[in-house]
């Protein structure tokens, strides 16, 4: 299989996910993408449809048929992933979501914070959530794989070290901003660029759905319950996300203890890395790094704890390739090896 290489299709392909997705496996050197499928832009050829892949194949074009991709990739609404995973997996398919119906372990998780009835429950205790600095064993051979949300791979990862080593109490706060391209192809005055343009806002205060997301990573991560406030915002930026999350201090701990655990834990990772001041969201456009600094308020006695990355890449489209590698026994790096865009 991995001589001919893996096939592959994109289900929600003509969106900014589906479209990153694309540009990262035509590129990959052991992967042949051979299905796009979407709604909208039926026929079309999928470097027509997104005007960045000029390459592609002109036999590429937009359908409803994954055929017999090997590996499906799926960045639809809430709801819809759920309800075609079940076939594929019945005929031996690895399917990654990119989106969020296999994300959260409790089924009763989704009628409070989606607000529907979940269509597979049965699939959630199956799937892998894929963070992949945290999930590799369990990721070898998966078939069915939860991408995690853009804010908390964020929010995690900046948080991870401190968890792993028992550093912080259980309430956390984490301030989330992101481009505008995390709202996808939304048409909607609230994006237009004369109302976006030179503006902050907040959205999706108090009960953003990434929020049960971020806390129940955290207790994975054993910092057990966790009293978490989640504030999201968009600012005018087109990519790139930061999360700025606070975090009590447990007595005793020292500055030199934070900066140990940050260091060991992501000392032999190939896509995080901390760095030594406040990385801008921009040290990361365009690539799979997350960065990742750490600092404390002394007076305070609080961490701060930030992690900057593309919300494309890392936070969508890179880190599913990245856990299709792992899961498929490839090379993890394989076709997300380009560095940051500067400036």
């Amino acid at each position: 299989m991995l001589e001919m290489g893996v096939t592959a299709a994109i289900v929600g392909a003509t969106g900014y996910a589906g479209g990153e997705l694309a540009r990262i496996l035509l590129r990959h050197p052991q992967v042949r993408l051979t299905a796009a499928v979407a709604r909208s832009k039926q026929g079309v050829a999928l470097r027509d449809a997104h005007p960045n892949l000029h390459d592609a194949p002109s036999s590429l074009a937009i359908g409803s048929d994954v055929g017999d991709a090997e590996v499906i990739f799926t960045t639809l609404p809430a709801g819809e992933a759920a309800k075609l995973a079940p076939g594929w997996l019945a005929d031996g398919r690895c399917v990654i979501d990119v989106g969020s119906d296999f994300r959260l372990r409790d089924p009763a998780l989704y009628a409070t914070w989606y607000g529907y009835t979940h269509p597979s429950p049965e699939l959630l205790a199956k799937a892998v959530y894929g963070i992949t600095e945290f999930a590799r064993e369990r990721l070898r051979g998966a078939k069915l794989i939860a991408n995690p949300g853009c804010y908390p791979t964020a929010a995690l990862l900046a948080l991870a070290p401190a968890a792993l080593h028992g550093l912080i109490g259980p309430d956390v706060i984490v301030d989330g901003k992101t481009g505008v391209s995390g709202a996808g192809h939304t048409v909607d005055e609230a994006f237009l660029f004369g109302t976006i343009d030179e503006s902050v806002r907040a959205y999706g205060l108090p009960k953003h759905r990434h929020t049960p997301e971020i806390a129940q990573g955290l207790a994975d991560l054993g910092a057990g319950s966790m009293r978490l406030t989640f504030a999201p915002h968009i600012v005018p930026m087109t990519r790139g996300l930061m999360a700025t999350c606070y975090a009590p201090l447990r007595d005793g701990v020292t500055a030199a203890q934070v900066a140990n655990a940050y260091a060991t834990t992501y000392a032999n990772e190939p896509f995080v890395r901390v760095t030594p001041a406040f990385p801008p969201t921009k040290a990361a456009l365009g690539s799979n790094w997350c960065l990742v600094h750490a600092t404390i308020d002394e007076a305070n006695r609080r961490l701060i704890a930030i992690g900057v990355l593309d919300n494309l890449v890392k936070g969508a489209a890179g880190s599913a390739v990245q856990n299709m590698n792992v899961a498929l026994g490839l090379s993890e790096s394989a076709g997300l090896e380009g560095l940051p865009l500067w400036p």
